[in-house]
């Protein structure tokens, strides 16, 4: 079930703004913060929760970690960030600290083995802008209509008066425009132009960081795209006719091309762009019998549904899910929930 159907609140109230604000301004000045993003963090994830530390720096805020549950490895597009001295693996984060803030998480399940945290913290605050958010937190900022949690977060900074800095701009630039996807996607609203041009008001350059994330690729990474590519199908009558293209990558592709599972959040990319299908999907292998699933709309249809149903989460022009057997069952769950959610909209 979406938030929408849920009932719940279409964007922060005054009310809860005003909590989150008194959440970090009535710390103890020894208290222990710990910031926490997804598993697999992207751009977003790790944009906006370092960006936000760098600004609870600002502030005063002396013990202040940063994590994200599973390997504490970042994304090579993304370890130039300022900020990622911040961040500790899982098991070195501060098990009861005063105050947890999750960003860009949409469930406790992303949490991983850092969900205990939300239990064991004097306040949990939540900064997301996932429709499938289930409001977990203590104070839920939740925006369903912001193109990424950098907007919430940039918005709760600007209410605790922290002032933009090249550093904070520099990972909130990052945060925005990949989830915007460099500002193509229908996302992209006058707002989301307004905060890029306060962001690049501090200086940065959005040409060096555009290359540094969306036009550097090792070559083994473009020789694994090639064949994840070329083994891509396409399904005209799939999603009521509206086509369905979809691919997938195996942990041996990755070992045969010697490459991190992280250059795979990119493919999706590259398959999406097929003209005869509004849906797109690509099918990652992260175990035995296990798969990340990222899935894409044009806009006639709405993934979130699709993701929701398989127990993920997301957005209705892009979401995603953990599914299990095969490539092809996987597949399968999924072109039945495409015909679900057409039925039940």
């Amino acid at each position: 079930m979406t938030d929408a159907a849920a009932g719940a609140p279409e964007a922060p109230t005054g009310g809860e703004w005003a909590a989150a604000v008194a959440a970090v301004r009535q710390l103890p000045a020894d208290a222990r913060v710990l910031l926490i993003c997804h598993v697999n963090p992207d751009g977003d994830a790790l944009g906006s929760m370092l960006g936000f530390g760098l600004g609870l720096r600002r502030l005063g805020v002396r013990q202040l970690q940063a994590t994200f549950p599973g390997p504490p490895e970042v994304p090579e597009p993304f370890r130039w960030l300022p900020g990622l001295d911040l961040l500790v693996p899982q098991d070195a984060a501060y098990p009861d600290p005063e105050l947890v803030i999750c960003f860009d998480v949409a469930s406790e399940s992303r949490l991983g083995d850092l969900v205990d945290r939300l239990g064991s913290a004097g306040a949990a605050l939540v900064l997301d802008h996932h429709a499938s958010n289930t409001r977990f937190g203590g104070i839920n900022l939740v925006d369903p209509h912001a193109a990424a949690t950098s907007v919430v977060a940039e918005g709760l900074l600007d209410r605790l008066g922290v002032p933009l800095d090249a550093e904070i701009a520099a990972c909130l630039y990052v945060a925005l425009s990949t989830d915007t996807g460099s500002f193509r996607f229908e996302a992209t609203t006058p707002a989301v132009h307004e905060m890029a041009a306060r962001l690049l008001a501090t200086g940065i350059r959005p040409g060096e960081i555009s290359q540094r994330i969306f036009d550097t690729r090792p070559f083994g990474a473009v020789r694994l795209f090639g064949e994840a590519i070329g083994r891509a199908r396409l399904e005209p009558g799939a999603a009521g006719g509206r086509g369905l293209v979809w691919t997938y990558a195996t942990l041996d592709d990755l070992a045969r091309h010697d490459q991190p599972p992280y250059v795979l959040e990119a493919l999706i990319d590259s398959v999406r762009c097929t003209a005869e299908a509004d849906v797109s999907c690509v099918v990652k292998q992260v175990a035995a019998g296990e798969w990340a699933v990222s899935l894409r709309s044009k806009g006639a249809v709405d993934v979130s549904r699709v993701a929701v149903a398989l127990g993920g989460g997301g957005h209705r022009f892009a979401a995603g899910f953990t599914g299990r057997g095969s490539a092809d069952e996987v597949v399968d769950r999924i072109r039945a929930e495409l015909d679900g959610a057409l039925l039940a909209g």
